[in-house]
C-alpha cells in the first residue's frame, strides 16, 4: 500500500496545498500538540508572539508601500498565521476559538455598517460616514465601562499612530487648536527647548523635551491631514535610496563612504536629489 493511503485524515489536510483555512488552522494545532507538536511553537505564549505580530504587520505595510505586490501574498499570509497563532493558544487556554473571533469580528461590522446592512441610507459622504463610525464605536466603549476619553486607545500602537489617535480624541471634546498656526509657534518652541537645553539637562530630561516635539509635529501631520507614521516611512525610504546613491556614485570612484569626508558626501547627497527632481519630470 502507498505511503498516502496510510495517511490519517489529519495528515490529509495538512498536505492538501488547497486546504485553505482548514489547513492552516490543522498545522497550527500540530505545531501546538503538546505530545508531537514543535518545542518552540509550544513554548510560546501571547506575549512572546505579540512581537512577532506587530512585525508581521509593518512587513505587509511594506510590501504595500514598495508596491512588492508579488509578495503581498505571502506576507499577508504571514499574518493571518499570527492571528491564528493567538486564537489556538486562547482555545486551548479556554477562552475563546477562531471562528469566535472571526464572528466577534462581523458582528462588529455589520454592526458599524448600518448603512449597508441595515435600514440606513447609503446616501452619505465618506466625512459623514467617519462621524457616524466613531459614534459607533464611543457607544461601544461606553458599553465596555470605558469613560475616560483616552480610554481604549491601544498602548502597543506605534508612538506615532497613537500620539495622532490620543490627540483625535481629544479634539472630540474641544481639546484642540482651531488651526495650524498655533501648533507651528508649539513646534517652534518645543526644538528652541531642546536646543537650550542639550548641554544641561540629562538623557531622561533630553528625552522628554524630544518626546514633547515629537507630539507637536504628529498633532501638525493631523492638522494636515498627514499620517505621520506614512510620511515617516516616505522619509525613511527616501535616505535610504538616496544614501545608497552615495555609496554608488563613491564606488564608480572607488572609495567608499569612510573614505569620503562629509562635504564630498553631501555633494554626491545633492547630486542624487537633482537626478531625482529631473527624473520626475
Amino acid at each position: 500500500m502507498s505511503k498516502t493511503h496510510d495517511l490519517s485524515p489529519s495528515d490529509t489536510l495538512v498536505h492538501n496545498p488547497q486546504g485553505g483555512m482548514d489547513r492552516l488552522r490543522e498545522i497550527m494545532r500540530r505545531l501546538r500538540d503538546p505530545q508531537n507538536g514543535c518545542p518552540w511553537d509550544i513554548e510560546q505564549s501571547f506575549a512572546t508572539i505579540a512581537p512577532y505580530t506587530i512585525e508581521e504587520a509593518y512587513e505587509v505595510a511594506d510590501a504595500i508601500e514598495r508596491q512588492a505586490w508579488d509578495e503581498l501574498k505571502g506576507e499577508l499570509g504571514d499574518l493571518l498565521f499570527q492571528s491564528v497563532f493567538h486564537a489556538q493558544m486562547a482555545e486551548e487556554a479556554g477562552m475563546f476559538t477562531f471562528d469566535e473571533v472571526a464572528d466577534t469580528m462581523s458582528d462588529k461590522m455589520v454592526a458599524r455598517h448600518p448603512h449597508v446592512f441595515g435600514d440606513e441610507s447609503r446616501d452619505k459622504s465618506a466625512e459623514q460616514q467617519t462621524r457616524d463610525w466613531e459614534t459607533i464605536k464611543a457607544a461601544e466603549r461606553a458599553g465596555k465601562a470605558q469613560k475616560g476619553i483616552l480610554d481604549g486607545v491601544a498602548i502597543g500602537l506605534p508612538a506615532l499612530l497613537r500620539a495622532v489617535k490620543l490627540q483625535k480624541r481629544a479634539a472630540r471634546v474641544g481639546f484642540d487648536w482651531p488651526d495650524i498656526g498655533p501648533v507651528l509657534d508649539k513646534i517652534t518652541e518645543e526644538a528652541h527647548e531642546v536646543a537650550e537645553a542639550r548641554d544641561t539637562l540629562g538623557p531622561d530630561e533630553l528625552r522628554e523635551e524630544i518626546g514633547d516635539l515629537l507630539f507637536v509635529v504628529a498633532n501638525l501631520a493631523r492638522h494636515l491631514n498627514v499620517e505621520p507614521e506614512e510620511a515617516l516611512r516616505h522619509a525613511n525610504a527616501k535616505f535610504e535610496r538616496r544614501f545608497r546613491g552615495i555609496e554608488l556614485r563613491l564606488a564608480a570612484e572607488g572609495r567608499s563612504p569612510e573614505q569620503a569626508t562629509l562635504d564630498e558626501m553631501d555633494a554626491h547627497w545633492e547630486a542624487e536629489k537633482r537626478a531625482e527632481r529631473a527624473g520626475s519630470n
